[in-house]
């Protein structure tokens, strides 16, 4: 099958995104139906770096990312999520994917990254493992993680942005590093505003990167608060639409047990990149505390329902903002390497 065919039953898919129900995760079916400035490096990134060293490295990337976006769906999600968190600590430079030895943890053992879905770490894998047997030693994590989010969120219907290569791999990646650097769905707007600030970006550009969550899912401990015991007057949070409570409230019922359980971050259109996802906070139907916030600060409020109504303003936010999420603290020189296997690096350490 070629890729063109693929991307055909990608777009297939999305048009049915209320029939699927990806692997450990519960969908919440809602009405009318009634069924879930940063510090940039100085390092010379361009768009043709591996022209002549590794020249079939994105065509091999976007048959695998493809492959595995139709086996399974909430990869592009997860891919995006997974550069998110790397890029934001200490810069775009793989360090999230590096495993923990007995001596040290890693970032990827910080507690909020621990549910980062195995299929994103698996994408990962098999481009990396694919590109060496083609060009051993030359294309970097850091671009290979970077290239599969761009292509995996154009895939499933988001902005095609650019992206130039020429990243290298961390030497290190710290636990102790993580905290501080990802904002989390209970804190407060002055807070998250706050972090983005200080990783140099602009409240407008912070819900633009935020729209993300138009595609992928939350585990119900992450919202639970808002939908169990709220306070001694309301059972939920008066900002949730009433019925949309109701059903998350069934949905998590056994969260405390299954600690899976999930909902979707848009019951919408939940494969699709689109701007659901603003339509749905000025409705009520945001599913994060942190997202619904969003919808209320006078800070932010202009921003969604500027993306609300207007998806092309939406997309080309999102577009720049992401660019430059990319391009933070690319490292260069002596500051990296190019690993051979993106969970170790090349020479052991404990």
């Amino acid at each position: 099958m070629t890729i063109k065919k693929k991307r055909k039953l990608i777009e297939k898919d999305n048009e049915k995104e209320n029939s699927m129900r990806p692997r450990g995760l519960c969908m919440v079916f809602l009405l009318p139906l009634l069924l879930c400035t940063p510090s940039l490096s100085h390092a010379k990134l361009t768009s043709d770096y591996y022209s002549k060293s590794c020249p079939d490295m994105e065509e091999t990337l976007v048959r695998i990312a493809t492959d595995k976006q139709i086996a399974s769906p909430t990869t592009a999600a997860g891919i995006l999520r997974l550069f998110f968190h790397d890029c934001m600590v200490d810069g775009c430079d793989a360090s999230i994917l590096v495993a923990s030895s007995p001596l040290k943890k890693s970032e990827r053992d910080a507690d909020i990254n621990l549910s980062l879905p195995g299929d994103a770490f698996d994408l990962i894998t098999r481009i990396k493992t694919a590109v060496e047997l083609k060009c051993p030693g030359v294309v970097s994590c850091a671009d290979i993680l970077a290239a599969a989010t761009r292509t995996l969120v154009t895939m499933v219907g988001g902005p095609r942005y650019d992206i130039r290569f020429g990243r290298l791999d961390s030497l290190v990646s710290d636990k102790d590093r993580v905290e501080g650097n990802l904002a989390r769905p209970n804190m407060t707007m002055d807070q998250i505003i706050s972090i983005f600030g200080s990783n140099g970006f602009s409240v407008q550009e912070m819900v633009a990167l935020v729209g993300a969550h138009t595609i992928g899912f939350s585990h119900c401990k992450e919202f639970a608060g808002r939908i169990f015991n709220h306070s001694t007057e309301s059972k939920s949070d008066p900002a949730i639409n009433p019925r949309y409570a109701t059903q998350l409230r069934q949905l998590c019922e056994n969260y405390t047990v299954d600690e899976e359980m999930s909902a979707f971050n848009d019951v919408f259109t939940p494969g699709k990149f689109d701007n659901m996802y603003y339509k749905n906070l000025r409705n009520g139907f945001g599913l994060l505390q942190s997202d619904q916030a969003l919808a209320v600060d006078e800070r932010t409020r202009p921003v969604v329902d500027l993306y609300a109504a207007n998806e092309t303003a939406f997309f080309e936010a999102f577009a720049k903002a992401v660019e430059k999420v990319s391009e933070r603290n690319v490292k260069e020189g002596k500051q990296g390497e190019v690993r051979r296997r993106c969970d170790q690096y090349n020479d052991y350490r404990a």
